[in-house]
């Protein structure tokens, strides 16, 4: 008679052991997702974009190109700066089908492309169009890393003091931004390259204008990550870990880069990837317009504007170069929205 009145108890105590483990479950699994780092959450999420992830490869892979420039120049073409004028066809200066039968009628649309040319080769000149782009993309990244460098040092130096400080100092850091946010950067920057001497501080030829052009990128530039800055300032300064700080008598320099600067990192990096195609971009324009590196350098924009007369008759000689300036910008774009998305804390796993 005991057994079946001690049944339903045991019954109820099973289920209740059933409920004490799924909720232990649960919080081991909630407090492993709680005890990931900021880090680790957004390699997860930026994992998951495969978008994100493929430009990632992409950007990594043209970096590698321009650093080994030279080695790809060697194994599949020739060096950027060395004519083949046997490759091309004296009275139309397009390159030949069959260089051992020059004919004008017998020209190639796509440049002679072989094993040893890659891209075929320049109209006129004859030069390795695959080297020529490798090492112009040596100095649209040099110019874009170095100047991207130069505008977020200005801009997160002046927009974190602008928005901790306040005041008179905010005033005027907010008034010079507005100041050169209002300079027509195109032009400024045509007229300087245009003008500058042939040796400024030991710098001459390319160095000298390679240095030119990232410092008035750099230095016209910096206002737009200033604004972000002072922004996430101004709200971080009111945090709770900041009063404590200061009120355990951190100095201001402490305060500045020890307690606020390590959570502006994160919009610093995702600001950085964007303006770097737009740096890309820029030296472009002014290579275009004939104010950027002096040839025979390779440089892309440099590129297009000699394939623009040729257009025509030359097609690849417009489609390679810009091509390469094309998925440069929109990988460096899309893998810059990425980390936007990866480090949104809005953003769901």
């Amino acid at each position: 008679m005991s057994a079946p009145s001690h049944a339903p108890d045991s019954a109820e105590q099973a289920e209740q052991t059933d409920a004490v483990n799924v909720a232990t479950q649960a919080r081991e699994v909630r407090g492993d997702s709680d005890n990931r780092s900021l880090r680790q959450i957004a390699w997860q999420r930026l994992r998951k974009d495969k978008v994100a992830m493929v430009s990632g490869v992409v950007v990594v892979l043209l970096i590698l190109a321009a650093i080994c420039a030279p080695l790809l120049a060697k194994w599949f073409g020739a060096p950027p700066t060395q004519f083949h004028q046997d490759l091309i066809e004296p009275s139309t200066g397009l390159p030949m089908k069959d260089p051992a039968n020059p004919s004008p009628f017998d020209t190639d649309p796509w440049g002679a492309i072989s094993a040893e040319h890659l891209l075929g080769v320049e109209p006129v000149t004859g030069r390795d169009l695959f080297s020529r782009i490798v090492y112009g993309a040596q100095i649209s990244l040099l110019v874009a890393f170095l100047s991207t460098v130069l505008c977020v040092v200005l801009g997160t130096l002046l927009g974190i003091v602008a928005g901790y400080k306040g005041g008179w100092i905010d005033t005027v850091i907010s008034r010079a931004m507005d100041v050169f946010l209002a300079f027509p950067l195109m032009l400024f920057a045509i007229a300087l390259v245009g003008v500058i001497p042939e040796g400024v501080l030991g710098l001459t030829g390319n160095g000298l204008r390679i240095g030119v052009i990232v410092f008035i990128i750099g230095f016209f530039n910096w206002p737009y990550i200033a604004r972000i800055v002072r922004g996430q300032t101004l709200s971080l300064r009111e945090r709770e870990f900041v009063e404590a700080a200061r009120s355990l008598g951190a100095s201001n320099r402490h305060i500045l880069f020890r307690e606020i600067l390590p959570n502006l990192v994160t919009p610093i990096i995702v600001y950085s990837t964007l303006l770097i195609p737009t740096n890309i971009l820029f030296e472009a324009a002014l290579s275009f317009l004939g104010v950027g590196i002096n040839p025979p350098t390779p440089s892309w924009g440099k590129m297009l504007s000699d394939a623009v007369p040729l257009y025509e008759n030359a097609p690849y000689f417009v489609v390679f170069p810009g091509l390469a300036i094309f998925v440069t910008v929109l990988a460096f774009n899309l893998f810059g929205d990425g980390l936007r998305d990866a480090f949104d804390p809005k953003t769901s796993d």
